[in-house]
Protein backbone atom coordinates (compact mmCIF):
# COMPACT_ATOMS: atom_id res chain seq x y z
CA UNK A 1 0.00 0.00 0.00
CA UNK A 2 1.25 3.37 -0.90
CA UNK A 3 1.15 6.39 2.07
CA UNK A 4 0.47 9.74 1.04
CA UNK A 5 2.10 11.71 3.97
CA UNK A 6 0.89 15.53 4.12
CA UNK A 7 -1.94 18.28 4.92
CA UNK A 8 -5.29 17.63 3.02
CA UNK A 9 -5.23 21.94 2.66
CA UNK A 10 -2.00 22.05 1.03
CA UNK A 11 -2.52 22.43 -3.02
CA UNK A 12 0.65 20.38 -3.64
CA UNK A 13 -1.13 17.24 -1.43
CA UNK A 14 -4.28 17.62 -3.42
CA UNK A 15 -2.67 17.80 -6.77
CA UNK A 16 -1.03 14.72 -5.79
CA UNK A 17 -3.99 12.70 -4.33
CA UNK A 18 -6.16 13.67 -7.54
CA UNK A 19 -3.42 12.41 -9.52
CA UNK A 20 -3.03 8.85 -7.77
CA UNK A 21 -6.97 8.69 -8.32
CA UNK A 22 -7.07 10.06 -12.01
CA UNK A 23 -4.72 6.41 -12.22
CA UNK A 24 -6.53 4.27 -9.98
CA UNK A 25 -3.85 4.12 -7.46
CA UNK A 26 -4.77 2.93 -4.11
CA UNK A 27 -3.37 4.79 -1.37
CA UNK A 28 -3.36 5.55 2.39
CA UNK A 29 -3.10 9.28 3.65
CA UNK A 30 -1.56 9.85 6.95
CA UNK A 31 -2.58 13.88 8.02
CA UNK A 32 0.32 15.17 9.84
CA UNK A 33 -1.96 18.09 11.54
CA UNK A 34 -4.26 15.47 12.17
CA UNK A 35 -2.06 12.00 13.40
CA UNK A 36 1.09 13.92 13.76
CA UNK A 37 4.80 13.32 12.24
CA UNK A 38 5.73 9.57 12.44
CA UNK A 39 8.92 9.71 14.37
CA UNK A 40 10.53 6.24 12.57
CA UNK A 41 9.02 7.24 9.53
CA UNK A 42 10.54 10.83 9.71
CA UNK A 43 13.88 9.00 10.09
CA UNK A 44 13.71 7.15 7.11
CA UNK A 45 12.43 9.70 5.32
CA UNK A 46 15.93 11.93 6.56
CA UNK A 47 18.44 8.86 5.75
CA UNK A 48 16.63 8.22 2.24
CA UNK A 49 15.79 11.97 0.94
CA UNK A 50 18.30 13.75 3.07
CA UNK A 51 17.37 16.79 5.75
CA UNK A 52 17.46 19.34 2.89
CA UNK A 53 15.49 17.53 0.76
CA UNK A 54 12.63 16.78 3.31
CA UNK A 55 13.03 20.62 4.90
CA UNK A 56 11.18 23.09 2.48
CA UNK A 57 12.84 26.27 3.62
CA UNK A 58 11.05 27.72 0.66
CA UNK A 59 8.23 27.49 2.54
CA UNK A 60 5.89 30.17 4.64
CA UNK A 61 6.50 28.18 7.80
CA UNK A 62 10.36 27.97 7.60
CA UNK A 63 10.48 32.00 6.80
CA UNK A 64 8.03 32.25 10.25
CA UNK A 65 10.48 30.53 11.82
CA UNK A 66 12.73 32.52 14.01
CA UNK A 67 16.25 33.23 12.76
CA UNK A 68 18.35 31.23 15.65
CA UNK A 69 16.09 28.28 14.83
CA UNK A 70 16.43 28.57 11.09
CA UNK A 71 20.47 29.03 11.59
CA UNK A 72 20.36 25.86 14.06
CA UNK A 73 19.37 23.53 11.30
CA UNK A 74 22.46 21.69 10.05
CA UNK A 75 22.20 18.58 9.72
CA UNK A 76 19.68 15.81 10.24
CA UNK A 77 19.21 15.76 13.64
CA UNK A 78 18.44 19.37 13.99
CA UNK A 79 16.24 19.40 10.62
CA UNK A 80 14.38 16.29 12.77
CA UNK A 81 13.74 18.32 15.80
CA UNK A 82 12.71 21.25 13.73
CA UNK A 83 10.11 19.17 11.66
CA UNK A 84 8.74 17.36 14.92
CA UNK A 85 8.17 20.79 16.42
CA UNK A 86 6.57 22.02 13.03
CA UNK A 87 5.27 19.43 10.62
CA UNK A 88 4.15 21.94 8.02
CA UNK A 89 8.10 22.28 7.48
CA UNK A 90 8.20 19.32 5.56
CA UNK A 91 8.21 19.28 1.99
CA UNK A 92 4.86 17.69 1.11
CA UNK A 93 3.59 15.34 0.05
CA UNK A 94 5.93 13.14 1.36
CA UNK A 95 5.43 9.23 -0.80
CA UNK A 96 6.56 5.78 1.13
CA UNK A 97 5.76 3.69 -1.95
CA UNK A 98 4.71 -0.20 -1.63
CA UNK A 99 8.21 -1.26 -2.55
CA UNK A 100 9.42 0.74 0.20
CA UNK A 101 11.16 3.90 -1.52
CA UNK A 102 10.61 7.42 -0.53
CA UNK A 103 9.58 10.46 -2.55
CA UNK A 104 9.00 14.25 -1.62
CA UNK A 105 7.08 16.49 -3.46
CA UNK A 106 5.00 15.69 -6.61
CA UNK A 107 6.26 15.07 -9.83
CA UNK A 108 3.71 13.10 -12.60
CA UNK A 109 6.54 12.49 -14.99
CA UNK A 110 8.67 10.59 -12.27
CA UNK A 111 5.59 9.01 -10.70
CA UNK A 112 4.18 7.78 -13.72
CA UNK A 113 7.75 5.68 -14.58
CA UNK A 114 7.33 4.39 -11.28
CA UNK A 115 3.72 2.70 -12.00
Amino acid sequence: MITVHGIPNCDTVKKARTWLAEHGVEHHFHDFKKQGVPEAALDRWLAAAGWDTVINRKGTTWRQLDEATRTGVKDAASARAVALANPSVIKRPVVQWADGAITVGFDATAWQQRL
